[in-house]
């Protein structure tokens, strides 16, 4: 993934919260950003298939901006997250797990909230929410940490390690929610 433009675990970005967009002011700067984003998952998707989606976040480019995308699964359109923030999360959650570009030879197994509201700002300034569900829930609370500084492993529970991911896929669990 560091050949793709990807910054690995241990860059001292991915620990630091990133810094918001004042939008509309910034526009332009936040659709040039949002533009390298899609360029970048635009080279790995070329080099691996995400079958339950992918996103990327700023700080994993190396920029400290508050911004990440997401591409759902199947023909979903992509989700765009500008200084997003979770207003809310369901109190029932589960475990599935989750691999990230950053260190992406292991996959770890990460409680999340079956649903969360995000609030998230326009490139014209105004501010909008939505509420997300299941898998896509998961994918966007991820990018979100990064854009918070935080990896999936500081979500793990204590005393549980990411496993290589060749034992992962030898468990066959896809995210499955019912």
């Amino acid at each position: 993934m560091r050949d793709l433009g990807v910054v690995q675990d241990g860059a001292g970005i991915l620990a630091e919260p990133a810094r918001a967009f004042d939008l509309p002011a910034e526009h332009d700067e936040a659709e040039r950003i949002t533009d390298e984003l899609f360029a970048a998952m635009e080279r790995i998707g070329r080099v691996h298939p995400f079958a339950k989606g992918m996103g990327i976040a700023a700080p994993q480019i190396g920029i400290g901006r508050a911004v990440a995308v997401v591409q759902p699964p199947g023909d979903a359109p992509a989700v765009i997250l500008l200084n997003p923030r979770i207003t809310d999360r369901s109190d029932e959650t589960d475990e599935q797990y989750e691999g990230c570009l950053s260190f992406f030879d292991v996959r770890g197994l990460v409680p999340r909230p079956l649903n969360i509201t995000v609030e998230t700002t326009s490139l014209t300034g105004e501010a909008v929410t939505t509420v997300y569900e299941h898998g896509l829930a998961r994918l966007i609370h991820h990018e979100i940490d990064h854009i918070d500084g935080l990896l999936y492993t500081a979500r793990m529970a204590t005393g549980v390690d990411p496993i290589p991911v060749e034992e992962y896929r030898q468990t066959g669990r896809a995210w499955a929610y019912e």
